[in-house]
């Protein structure tokens, strides 16, 4: 039988970095979601305040295995 996944968008955000966000997304996704497989990230981006950056943010999909 064919595998089936899943795929879900999320946004999360880091002071720190985008590796700091996407593992911020990974960690919350987590706590609802099982057999997660991977995350594609579509869009980076950032807030800047004062002519600096104060987060970084990411737009990305999250992929899992389905439950039967």
């Amino acid at each position: 039988m064919a595998k089936v996944v899943k795929v879900i968008e999320l946004m999360s955000q880091s002071p720190k970095s985008w590796e700091d966000a996407a593992q911020g997304a990974v960690d919350e996704a987590s706590k609802t979601l099982r057999n997660i497989r991977s995350l594609y990230i579509k869009e980076f981006t950032v807030e800047v305040d004062n002519g600096k950056i104060s987060n970084y943010r990411i737009n990305a999909k999250v992929t899992f295995d389905l439950e039967r």
